[in-house]
């Protein structure tokens, strides 16, 4: 090691004073030509990338997120010890039972015909630690879930799991507010106030049209379907007419930024994606009207009232849909969220954490108008929703609960039922009859009998949370061997074909389907 030369000295780098000079030179090994070097600012496409996974790893950005993802695990876990919390393995075979998702299923060997499936979660097997009088679990749990895949999502996946005995929705509320404080500050280095805010899930449906809103910025819906009643535009008119809602966003003084094609993009946008009819819009001009091609179908008093609800000011763009409850939710807060990103309405590492709260209890299928479990059937009523069981299951609101951190759902638990006469007026109703109830979950059902006390928890995505508070967009670049968007691995080609001999111990064989 020596002093640089003079004039060489680089003093952007912690070392640029200095140099190595060699002596000697040993060649511990040799490489051949590399598909790509870890180092070059412009990365090769994903697929590539995937495929020699080791050499992807080499560069600076998936080593700090791998650090970064190590950092949190290991404050979750210290955090969870010094709350006494115990730390409890569940299996990985276990039996298959309805989760919302499809299992990943394993043959048995032993018992020819019969199969393990791997776990979607530890939801039973915690549940019934609570029985056992483990009144504080946790664990950092692999789960599987073989289900279609997007930008952030995996078949395999880790999640940060937790139960309480004797508790409420505001005790694990309260543990996770410690949790997120703690990594927020320790990580990042920021101070997060807590208690984080709380918003009901008909709060942010109505506001925000998503149960994971992002709420680093405003734009909130606003329903004007009480003015659509009154005016003679056929669109708006027709839609309140039917019972249908006219619900619109108001996108600060963007009246001007929007030409015509990109408004039409829109349109197609929310066509596309979220089954909406079309998409209305109007200017706000300079002397504060309304103005679009639909115009000359309203009043300049209906006008004027609509800028009014809307609070519309000059070069503002008003952006409407008028359709079911459920369309006008899912197409607002796409473009919600569309607009929030390309318009920069937030600091790219900025963070904002939430809660949801008080969920619906239940889903209805619209065809047959049976009931499935919006959460999983274990999920306990709030007491005071305990009666709309039997009167009206769709106003029944749950004791559910969803972590949101920028726009993501970051975490999801709630409080579990755990006396036997709620548990079977659930299942009553998701029409699991007693002989399916104890095929399915009779090793829970038991274990419910012997004084379960009250309980509850909730599981924390790990793999997003890296992704969020690491500022990246795809949970990809957080796992260090993941799968592709169609469930595959491209560095060791799994899934792949075995032995036939593998498939004969099994009792097992392969047939061809057209699909």
């Amino acid at each position: 090691m020596a002093s640089r030369l003079e004039g060489k000295v680089n003093e952007k780098l912690a070392t640029g004073e200095i140099e190595v000079r060699c002596a000697e030179i040993e060649v511990l090994n040799q490489s051949v030509a590399p598909p790509f070097v870890p180092s070059q600012s412009d990365l090769p496409n994903e697929d590539l990338r995937l495929k020699y996974r080791f050499l992807d790893l080499r560069r600076p950005q998936m080593q700090r997120a791998m650090i970064t993802r190590a950092k949190i695990v290991k404050e979750m876990r210290d955090y969870f010890a010094e709350h006494d919390f115990i730390d409890v393995e569940t299996p990985i075979l276990g039996r298959s039972t309805p989760e919302g998702a499809r299992d990943y299923l394993v043959p048995s060997r032993v018992h020819p015909g019969n199969f393990y499936a791997l776990p979607q979660s530890p939801q039973l097997y915690k549940q019934i630690l609570m029985v056992a009088g483990f009144d504080r679990y946790v664990q950092v749990a692999k789960c599987f879930r073989d289900e279609d895949l997007r930008a952030d999502r995996q078949p395999e996946f880790t999640q940060l799991d937790l139960e309480m005995s004797f508790v409420d929705s505001e005790d694990i509320i309260g543990i996770i507010d410690g949790l997120v404080s703690r990594i927020a500050e320790r990580i990042l280095g920021r101070k997060v106030p807590t208690p984080l805010p709380r918003m009901s899930y008909e709060e942010a449906m109505r506001r925000f049209g998503s149960d994971q809103p992002d709420l680093r910025y405003a734009m909130e819906i606003v329903d004007i379907t009480a003015i659509a009643k009154t005016v003679e535009f056929r669109v708006f008119r027709g839609t309140a007419d039917e019972g249908g809602f006219v619900r619109g966003i108001r996108v600060d003084g963007q009246a001007e930024a929007f030409s015509r094609r990109r408004l039409d993009e829109l349109t197609e946008y929310v066509k596309r994606d979220f089954g909406a009819k079309g998409l209305a819009w109007f200017r706000v001009e300079p002397d504060g009207k309304l103005w679009s091609p639909t115009s000359k179908n309203f009043t300049d008093t209906e006008l004027a009232q609509i800028a009014g609800v809307m609070q519309g000011k000059p070069g503002d763009l008003l952006l409407f849909l008028a359709d079911s409850w459920n369309t006008t939710c899912r197409g607002l807060a796409g473009l919600r969220k569309r607009l929030g990103s390309e318009l920069k309405l937030y600091e790219a590492d900025s963070l904002h954490c939430s809660w949801i709260t008080e969920f619906p209890m239940f889903e209805q299928d619209a065809e047959t108008g049976g009931w499935h479990a919006k959460h999983h059937p274990f999920t306990a009523p709030l007491a005071s929703d305990l009666e709309l069981l039997k009167t009206d299951p769709a106003a029944c609101r749950a004791q559910a609960y969803d972590l949101v951190i920028n726009g993501s759902e970051a975490g999801g638990g709630t409080i579990r039922i755990h006396d036997a006469v709620t548990q079977q007026q659930v299942f009553d109703l998701l029409g699991i009859d007693e002989a399916t109830a104890r095929d399915r979950f009779g090793f829970l059902l038991d274990a419910l009998r012997f004084g379960a006390p009250p309980h509850g928890g909730i599981a924390l995505g790990i793999d997003r949370w890296v992704m969020l508070l690491a500022g990246l967009e795809n949970i990809r670049e957080v796992i260090a061997f993941p799968k592709t968007q169609k469930a595959t691995d491209l560095m060791t080609e799994a899934p792949g074909a075995v032995d036939p001999a593998q498939l004969n111990e099994l009792r097992l064989r392969t047939v061809s389907v057209k699909t």
